[in-house]
């Protein structure tokens, strides 16, 4: 009787972990395929090579973003351990699924550009705040940044920064210099969003505490 009442606690918790896995998967691809991608705004390193994907290729935006992050996802195995990185595949491919859906099904009219980047930023951080809460990702330059990090002993916060600044400056200048700038406020906005959801306090049953271990 005891272990059929720790089954249905156990059950329940990793049902929310799944349920809010694809939430957040979703919620970050309305907010690309909504509210930034329309003003071709990278929410981060991944979006912006995307972006030039679809740029170049005409690949539709969905597809480029599963692009963009496939080849990372396969070394990401090895350093991030076999549970981060299936949610992290299918945090992406939900994503990818959204904007794809959104951006090719759906006609939505242009969000102003105030509009599209304090609404896109504010559900981008929610849904990446969400996704590592659960134990995930949002896939893109994350994975490759970490790594070289771990290689090279740097701290990983400024291994991002630099290879997401280095996307953003080569997206703005192949498709408008103005895109930095946009993409710069979108990450102020939306790393402070997510900062506030990985710092909500949540009852010890409930947490869903990004754990990263090596193989």
């Amino acid at each position: 009787m005891n272990e059929l009442k720790n089954i249905k606690p156990a059950l329940v918790h990793h049902l929310g972990i799944w349920l809010l896995l694809f939430s957040g998967a979703v919620i970050q691809g309305c907010a690309m395929g909504i509210f930034l991608f329309p003003h071709n705004i990278p929410s981060g390193g991944g979006a912006g090579l995307a972006i030039l994907l679809n740029y170049f290729t005409g690949l539709p935006l969905g597809f480029a973003l599963w692009i963009s992050n496939a080849f990372f996802l396969i070394f990401a195995l090895n350093y991030f351990g076999f549970s981060w990185t299936v949610k992290t595949i299918l945090s992406v491919a939900t994503t990818s699924l959204t904007v794809n859906y959104i951006t090719e099904e759906i006609l939505i009219p242009e969000p102003p550009l105030i509009l599209g980047i304090l609404t896109g930023s504010i559900l981008f951080g929610t849904g990446v705040g969400i996704l590592i809460r659960t134990g995930s990702s949002s896939g893109g330059m994350v994975i490759p940044s970490l790594m070289i990090a771990s290689f090279r002993g740097w701290n990983p916060g400024n291994v991002i920064f630099w290879i997401n600044l280095f996307i953003f400056l080569l997206t703005s200048i192949v498709i408008d210099y103005k895109i930095i700038i946009y993409a710069v406020i979108c990450q102020f906005i939306s790393t402070r969003v997510i900062d506030f959801i990985n710092q909500l306090k949540i009852p010890a049953h409930q947490t869903f505490a990004l754990t990263r271990r090596k193989k």
